[in-house]
């Protein structure tokens, strides 16, 4: 059968289903209806035949068999796909969401934007219905108010006639039409932080709610609340899963409890305790953002406020770019309050679809059943078997992690929604929740945990049997498959809000190990010329700098006081011996000198006469 004719024949199968419900009084939507169809079809018991063409009987067969379950108001496992389907169309990620909702204000304001845009204004009173057009803007935009108060709007004209007087709107009107869609927004937040500023100093803010306060209010009461029915369901949880631990156990007690739809029961509750931790979740993440952004706001007004103080004019460079920050802080707030508001109704539309319980089960029958039976947490569970853990030397052909020897240990994406997959596929579908700490397995990049030591091992032995076991499980039981998170083993079922984490899949474990790393350093010899400058102007200071040396002399003084301080040193060469030797001996002697002088001690006469006397013999004589 073509594509497009099989289409044409499953949505003639959707519309006479859903035709068929409101005739008896049941209201369902299409993709309900869609992922039932799916659903039976999966079921072995209906015996449909995914790879033959549908004949007639089988089209009425399809449509009796959905009819039937869609009507079936006292069922658990109808309740838990219509929560399901009900989550998947109303709950997208945070990013997503606010995405979505920016792209509807802007198709929301499409038309009075247009509407300035386009104008031609020329007359006195076509621009005042201009100026009056762009201050019902910035206010629709800046939510900050009504259009229809007057104490709003004078003081958004105010406001906006400080930065942007009506003698303006001629240079505004021959801007092209995008330079006015942006000049209209920067407008905005300039007068959307005015407005703050000013409700900030006391002297306006009419029709401005105070949101980090509301926002203080509702974070807690709304996390309080679903703590308490998150308290509820997994108290409900412990106690549906103790009866049926008990019952897997005593094989004859199934038949007793099949009226009751335990089973069923328990995957209900565990799907609506998932739903409200990913809710909790959310709201975690925007607590938190909302208490670095009031941080923000509180600095962002104690420094415009520092930045004007008294002064009676102040230069736009410096406070419009404050004024701009208070204002993407407050749409900050009002993301998050509308944030907070959507997780709050969807908590509360979840409620519903937890109303079999009361029906089926009664408090007083629930206490019957729990007669001699231990409730346990799934803390007190994976304490029992802490100590227990699995020793990989015992294995050969699989690998286990460990949290030791993985990095990201907390971030692998577990099979089965973290439960026990041993646990549900011997048992009569069974949730237990897997204990990481003993070890998680890793089977065709794909991991899974264990409530027991034992239990890891027997699943090891023989991972695809248990596998196809409870993927068996999970088409008669179509509310497993997005329970458990079985989309890659039956990807005709993928919801939409699981596509994008298909991804996620094949995160792979970063394991650790102690080791060590030498190398030489340097092994070739720099080539790094420490003097070459690239820069022309450092080139030329440096030129410039030696010039001017050339000019200068280098004086040094010392003072009395600083001489004995300065350190100095010297270095001389070691003394050494030396000796000289001539080729021969040879010596000399000369006459010695032997002068008289007679006559000295006088005469006869007065007068001296001495007479010198040279007795020196000569050279050749001695």
């Amino acid at each position: 059968m073509p594509l497009t004719q099989a289409e044409s024949v499953i949505k003639n199968i959707i519309r006479e289903i859903g035709q068929e419900c409101a005739a008896h009084g049941e209201i369902v939507s299409e993709t309900l209806v869609a992922f039932m169809v799916k659903a039976v079809v999966l079921d072995p018991s209906n015996g449909f035949n995914v790879d033959r063409t549908l004949i007639k009987s089988d089209v009425q067969k399809l449509v009796k068999l959905c009819v039937t379950r869609l009507l079936d108001s006292k069922n658990p496992s109808l309740d838990t796909i219509k929560m399901q389907v009900y989550f998947d169309m109303n709950y997208t990620s945070r990013e997503e969401f606010l995405e979505e909702h920016h792209r509807v204000l802007e198709s929301r304001l499409g038309s009075v934007s247009r509407e300035i845009t386009d104008n031609r204004a020329c007359a006195r009173e076509e621009l005042e219905s201009l100026y009056r057009k762009i201050v019902s803007y910035v206010l629709l935009r800046s939510g900050l108010g009504s259009p229809t108060d007057i104490k709003v709007v004078r003081e958004a004209t105010a406001a906006l006639q400080s930065v942007f007087p009506q003698a303006e709107l001629g240079t505004f009107l021959t801007l092209s039409k995008k330079d006015k869609e942006r000049q209209l927004k920067e407008l905005t937040m300039i007068v959307t932080g005015i407005r703050l500023f000013n409700r900030d100093c006391g002297k306006g803010g009419g029709g401005v709610d105070d949101l980090p306060a509301i926002l203080r209010e509702a974070i807690p009461a709304t996390t309080q609340h679903i703590d308490s029915q998150l308290q509820i369901a997994q108290d409900q949880a412990y106690r549906y899963t103790a009866i049926l631990e008990k019952v897997s156990k005593n094989p004859l007690m199934s038949k007793e409890l099949q009226p009751y739809m335990l089973k069923e029961a328990l995957y209900n509750v565990r799907q609506y305790e998932i739903f409200l931790q990913i809710i909790l979740s959310d709201i975690i993440t925007c607590a938190q953002e909302v208490e670095v952004m009031v941080k923000q706001l509180g600095a962002q007004l104690e420094q415009l406020k520092m930045t004007v103080k008294s002064k009676t004019a102040v230069p736009t460079s410096q406070v419009f770019p404050i004024f701009i920050a208070l204002s993407n802080l407050w749409t900050s707030f009002q993301d998050e309050t509308v944030l907070i508001s959507v997780l709050s109704n969807l908590t509360t539309h979840l409620e519903p679809f937890l109303g079999a319980h009361e029906l089926l089960l009664p408090e007083k029958v629930l206490q019957d059943l729990l007669d001699g039976v231990t409730v346990k947490t799934d803390v007190c569970r994976m304490k029992e078997h802490m100590e227990d853990r699995v020793h990989p030397a015992d294995f050969r052909k699989v690998e286990w992690l460990f949290p030791e020897t993985t990095a990201n240990f907390d971030k692998l994406l577990i099979q089965y929604r973290r439960f026990c997959a041993y646990t549900f596929a011997t048992t009569d579908g069974l949730l237990l929740p897997g204990n990481p700490a003993i070890g998680i397995l890793k089977y065709k990049e794909k991991y899974y945990t264990f409530n027991s030591r034992d239990a890891a091992y027997s699943f090891a032995e023989n991972p695809e049997n248990y596998i196809d076991l409870i993927r068996e499980k999970a088409k008669k039981n179509a509310e497993l498959i997005q329970l458990l998170e079985l989309h890659q083993q039956l990807e005709t079922l993928i919801p939409y809000s699981q596509m994008k984490d298909v991804d996620k899949h094949y995160i792979k474990p970063i394991t650790k190990c102690e080791s060590g790393t030498q190398t030489d350093t340097h092994i070739l010899p720099p080539t790094i010329v420490r003097s070459y400058e690239w820069n022309e102007w450092e080139l030329r200071r440096k030129a410039i700098k030696l010039a001017n040396l050339r000019q200068k002399v280098t004086h040094s003084v010392q003072t009395d006081l600083s001489h004995m301080r300065r350190e100095n040193c010297s270095q001389v060469y070691s003394s050494k011996d030396a000796s000289t030797q001539s080729t021969r001996e040879g010596s000399t002697r000369v006459p010695r000198p032997q002068i008289y002088i007679a006559g000295l001690r006088g005469g006869p006469t007065k007068t001296t006469h001495g007479v010198k006397v040279n007795l020196t013999r000569a050279v050749d004589e001695t």
